[in-house]
């Protein structure tokens, strides 16, 4: 009978604890704000450059197996046709570094309901990022993105020249921490743009160009 009990306690152990791994293989980190920016304002080496970026600290954290992006839009040129941060970014669902979900798919993270505030939008090492009423305030995101997560097509160019100038121009952002001024200022992904595409600029408008990054597989 003792006999029997100890097998039926280890299989039962034994099988908690492969729920808790496949759990925890499910709930790994496909999403963060980057900790750091490229120190060049928005000049970020374009998309390969920023995706480039995400890769790096998400292995630098003990992320593997991942392919990660960056949400940022791109307008079009001669040569290439305008990109959308949702295009960029796979299906969901989306997990920060505590496995916490920040969004169940593209709808619901364009949407309303998604899980996206303060502290949740965690940087790859689990660090909540400054917000507005902090000092420095670094809320806004760099984006270029609309509402939906597409280029902001109006004629100007939204993306600091698709993410390679730290001069004149502009960002469009968004606020991770849902809160503070602009056209919309409680969206994560479109609330206002920045007032130039230099460091010191993005650091003037409540930014220090950190981006949000999500792995697609």
């Amino acid at each position: 009978m003792k006999k029997t009990l100890l097998w039926t306690t280890a299989a039962m152990i034994a099988a908690g604890a492969t729920i808790t791994t496949v759990n925890s293989q499910q709930n790994e980190m496909s999403f963060f704000i980057t900790s750091a920016g490229s120190g060049n304002g928005a000049s970020l080496g374009g998309l390969a450059g920023a995706d480039a970026h995400c890769q790096s600290l998400a292995e630098a954290a003990g992320s593997r197996g991942k392919t990660w992006r960056a949400y940022l839009s791109a307008h079009a040129t001669d040569s290439s046709p305008a990109i959308n941060a949702r295009d960029r970014i796979g299906f969901g669902p989306w997990y920060n570094v505590n496995g916490v979900e920040v969004a169940t798919n593209l709808n619901n993270l364009h949407g309303p309901s998604n899980n996206l505030t303060k502290q949740t939008a965690l940087t790859e090492n689990g660090d909540v990022v400054n917000g507005r009423g902090d000092s420095p305030n670094q809320h806004d995101i760099l984006t270029g993105s609309t509402l939906d997560g597409r280029t902001v097509d109006d004629g100007s160019n939204h993306t600091c020249n698709n993410w390679t100038s730290s001069g004149s121009g502009s960002a469009h952002v968004g606020h991770f921490d849902r809160t503070g001024g602009g056209q919309n200022p409680t969206s994560w992904n479109s609330a206002h743009g920045s007032r130039g595409c230099s460091q010191e600029d993005l650091v003037g408008t409540g930014g220090n160009g950190y981006f949000y990054c999500f792995a697609i597989d």
